[in-house]
């Protein structure tokens, strides 16, 4: 009998660690929100004094325990997220994680993948965009926001 438990829990945390087939992909298959409709957020010029401010940001309102740029800790993976999402998308995800729980299906696939939704940090929204502008410039390094390859 121990055996056949041993070998059922095996199977869980085998499958659960192929969800993603090894890549770190931060939505689900077509999923589209309202607020991610419009340009990326990268294409608007960076405001270099705000990226500044969401650097300082990054680090005090703890979003690094969670993120970072071309590594993935336990929320998703930030390089190329300015790509990939709309700054208004960006913004309701930082000011307004719950409701994007309920009510967004990119957000809900996130909490899906990551098993976590993301916390309420109660940012102003001035806060959430030098966050996003922050987010854009790391986007702009030679690297993508990632490490350089050894």
């Amino acid at each position: 009998m121990k055996s056949w438990i041993a070998l059922g829990m095996g199977m869980v945390l085998m499958l659960a660690g192929c969800g993603s087939g090894g890549k770190d992909r931060e939505e689900s298959a077509g999923a589209t929100s309202p607020f991610d409709s419009g340009p990326r957020a990268a294409e608007a010029p960076v405001d270099e004094a705000l990226a500044a401010q969401g650097e300082t940001l990054f680090k005090s309102k703890t979003c690094s325990t969670c993120h970072a740029f071309g590594t993935r800790i336990t929320g998703p993976d930030l390089a190329g997220v300015t790509h990939r999402r709309s700054a208004e998308w960006m913004e309701q995800q930082i000011l307004h994680p719950e409701m994007m729980a309920k009510n967004d299906p990119i957000s809900r696939g996130l909490i899906g993948q990551y098993a976590q939704q993301m916390p309420n940090l109660m940012l102003k929204p001035e806060e959430a965009r030098a966050l996003i502008e922050f987010a854009k410039r790391k986007d702009r390094e030679p690297t993508g926001g990632k490490p350089p390859s050894r």
